[in-house]
């Protein structure tokens, strides 16, 4: 990793965030748990990628290069549930056709290794905007593990990567013949969660129901396409190999299916009733709540988000479902868990911060717990808990550090002083904005 960042520090390296030896002035730690109160006057100790310890501050232990960071605030890297690694987020006058560029960048290896780069690079800006860990929920090819390997073994600069590669949907379905395989049948649908299970992916994803681009009549988005015989096959599969299993559900029909059928988590989601909520109980399901990708099509003026008439009542639709299952799921002790979609039009890779802005505006949650959501109770749902989310001795060293506290303002988290990934240290991190995305999306703030 050396040959990326020179101002990194080493996994060997041994180093301590503080602010010297003055207890009063140390960094406040913002640990990831629930009430996130900051505590002053400790130093955060890193050696081979964890936290060997958080100690009193007013004298550094010996064998440790001091890093002071001069009262900013340290808390763990945000984590993303919800990414598609191909695309940028970038605006569009026209929608592109992603079956034609997936069968272009899988044509052969020459292309396949530009398709694996562009993806790189796109992990490599999730990183750099404070993003530790990302959550992968339909890609191209195997190309999600592949960037998970090579991330752990350090061989390029990336978050920690829980993968899906390709998503299951069937003829006419979310994403078919692009970031999903098309499935006729139920003993289809479980043969296609076999093939990628087979790929050491850690979760499958299913694409339940339409979404918005392909609604057919104003006020019906997310059209169940995945009958319920399938669904229950690709989920009957994946629980027999170990692996749990994300669906895109943007109607309240499709949420009961999945549910029913034993789906993990409901991926956006819809206004759900009493029964629904119920389902999430009995089954120990959780929600991906994602206002980013819905925003721009329900709340845009559409000669900036270039939707069709159509597509922004379907969009304010998704939006308002969306926003109704978390707020119900909040209510009712049911976990949400966030992420972004990124991929979709005006959702870029170094956004995440704003979902808890949206978080706290539309769902009511405080920032404090914002942040729980994004970091602790994340990995939580991620399965990985145990390795990172939090500030805690013994987990991996994943951190962020800013200027100003977040717990009064989450555009704190916009501009960040350093991040930290298995205790690669990354000072000063930069990434490239664009200028028109900032814009429109900084009105919804």
């Amino acid at each position: 990793m050396e040959g990326y960042i020179s101002n990194m520090y080493q996994n060997k390296k041994r180093y301590a965030l503080t602010n010297g030896i003055i207890p009063i002035q140390n960094n406040p730690i913002l640990d990831g748990t629930c009430g996130m109160v900051p505590q002053r006057g400790r130093t955060i100790y890193i050696s081979g990628g964890r936290i060997v310890d958080i100690a009193d501050g007013s004298q550094l232990a010996a064998g440790y290069e001091p890093v002071n960071l001069n009262g900013k605030y340290v808390l763990p890297g945000l984590i993303n549930m919800h990414v598609h690694l191909p695309a940028s987020g970038k605006p569009k006058e026209k929608p592109s056709d992603p079956r034609k560029l997936v069968k272009l960048i899988t044509a052969n290896r020459m292309m396949r290794g530009i398709g694996l780069k562009l993806c790189e690079g796109y992990a490599k800006t999730e990183l750099l905007s404070g993003v530790t860990t990302i959550r992968t929920v339909g890609g191209v090819a195997d190309f999600d593990t592949v960037i998970r390997d090579q991330a752990a073994a350090g061989k390029i600069l990336a978050p920690r990567v829980v993968a899906s590669n390709m998503a299951v949907s069937v003829p006419g379905g979310h994403m078919a013949g692009s970031l999903a395989y098309e499935a006729r049948t139920a003993e289809e649908a479980a043969a296609y969660v076999e093939k990628i299970a087979a790929e050491k992916v850690d979760l499958i994803k299913l694409m339940i129901t339409g979404g918005v681009m392909d609604a057919e009549v104003v006020g019906e988005p997310g059209v169940l396409r995945m009958r319920p015989e399938l669904v229950k096959a690709a989920c009957d599969k994946a629980h027999s190999l170990g692996i749990k299993v994300a669906a895109h559900v943007e109607s309240t029909e499709g949420v009961r299916v999945a549910l029913e059928n034993g789906v993990d988590s409901i991926e956006h989601g819809a206004k759900p009733d009493e029964g629904i909520l119920r389902l999430f109980q009995e089954k120990g399901a959780f929600q991906i709540s994602t206002i980013s990708p819905a925003l721009p099509y329900a709340l845009f003026d559409r000669q900036i988000s270039h939707a069709t008439y159509e597509q922004q009542e379907n969009g304010k639709v998704v939006f308002d479902g969306i926003v109704a299952l978390a707020r119900a799921c909040l209510a009712n002790g049911i976990p949400v868990g966030l992420g972004t979609d990124t991929g979709c039009p005006f959702i870029t890779h170094y956004d995440m911060w704003r979902e808890l802005c949206y978080f706290v505006k539309y769902c009511g949650a405080t920032p404090a717990f914002a942040l729980h959501s994004a970091t602790l109770l994340n990995a939580r749902l991620a399965g990985i808990d145990h390795l990172t989310g939090s500030v805690e001795k013994g987990k991996a060293a994943d951190l962020i550090v800013c200027g100003t506290n977040p717990l009064e303002d989450l555009t704190a988290l916009r501009s960040l002083d350093m991040v930290i990934k298995d205790g690669w240290r990354i000072d000063r991190p930069r990434v490239k904005k664009l200028p028109q995305v900032e814009r429109e999306l900084d009105k919804f703030l």
